[in-house]
């Protein structure tokens, strides 16, 4: 299918859809290998062409604060715009969709399958879905018409036209910001922090959003970078968008570290709660429950995915209303 968001240039092409802004020569494929310059076209080898599918809580996106309880029909497909050393799903991100066979599932089956299974949203995961953009696009037009909500979880390395053309069908996202450091997404990532930045800021006014850290040890463990991000967060988002910090363990071309200290996650969660009203750690077994910022009453308790909500009408027993999507 003929991808969107380039320019020709003669016979190469430049994909304008992320800030790669990558000029792709023909026959050649750009940096996320899922856009490919054919007879001077930009092609998506990855339309309808999800490499992995299945049925997940919301909360493993992780959504905490979007219809908690509920369950998402999940998937992605191969490439990603981004290299991470660390990358827990490398072995579909890091893969050339020319040389993997997967089943096709054009949008109407996938719309079809979310129904059939009692879905309430229908989640872009697992890669970046700003590489599969017109898939996307197209299967979450169609479940918005059937009043199913739509899910991105992203690294946010989009330009800003696509990411509002994305607010216009998308209901939530959990965005993850690797670093508060451009010399980190520089040598980890191969990309930067600054459209990240951006990205957040359009999305904050279309959509619900929540963030996530993941917190390695020795890349991106400092304090005062964690308290930065949070201030951040609290001062462009609003202190009530949800942080998840998340531990890290040796995977991809990072074997070399050791897991993330719980205690690291500890003493991030304890800055962040300086600024933010709503912080998670992940990765630890630990239960994850929501309490009101307002009396402390327990909100949402939550135990490996089993699920009691207790917020109703978006509000605690207090009256205090709990931001969120309920």
């Amino acid at each position: 299918m003929e991808a969107r968001y380039f320019k020709k240039q003669g016979r190469s092409v430049q994909c304008i859809l992320c800030p790669h802004n990558c000029i792709i020569e023909e026959g050649r494929k750009g940096f996320c290998r899922a856009r490919k310059n054919i007879d001077g076209k930009l092609i998506s080898l990855v339309y309808g062409r999800p490499a992995a599918i299945n049925i997940d809580p919301i909360e493993k996106k992780p959504l905490y604060h979007f219809l908690p309880g509920s369950v998402s029909l999940s998937f992605g497909t191969l490439g990603c715009n981004l290299a991470c050393a660390h990358c827990q799903n490398y072995d579909i991100s890091c893969a050339d969709p020319e040389k993997i066979d997967v089943a096709e599932l054009p949008p109407e089956e996938v719309l079809r399958i979310a129904k059939e299974k009692g879905c309430e949203s229908i989640s872009y995961t697992y890669n970046e879905p700003t590489v599969f953009f017109e898939y996307a696009m197209d299967c979450a037009k169609l479940a918005k018409k059937a009043g199913i909500k739509n899910v991105l979880v992203t690294n946010g390395f989009i330009n800003p036209e696509p990411a509002k053309e994305f607010c216009k069908v998308m209901d939530a996202a959990n965005v993850d910001i690797k670093a508060w450091s451009e010399d980190f997404y520089r040598k980890v990532t191969r990309s930067s922090l600054k459209p990240v930045i951006e990205c957040l800021r359009i999305y904050k006014k279309k959509m619900w959003i929540e963030v996530t850290n993941l917190i390695i040890d020795g890349k991106n463990n400092d304090m005062k970078e964690i308290e930065g991000m949070c201030k951040w967060i609290a001062k462009e988002l609003g202190k009530d968008t949800p942080l998840h910090f998340s531990r890290a363990f040796p995977m991809n071309r990072m074997l070399d570290i050791r897991p993330t200290p719980i205690e690291t996650l500890m003493k991030a969660r304890e800055i962040a709660k300086k600024h933010l009203d709503f912080v998670y750690l992940g990765n630890i077994g630990d239960d994850a429950s929501t309490n009101c910022p307002k009396c402390g009453a327990l909100l949402v308790s939550r135990k490996h995915y089993n699920v009691i909500n207790g917020i109703r009408d978006g509000k605690c027993c207090c009256g205090h209303r709990i931001a969120g999507v309920f």
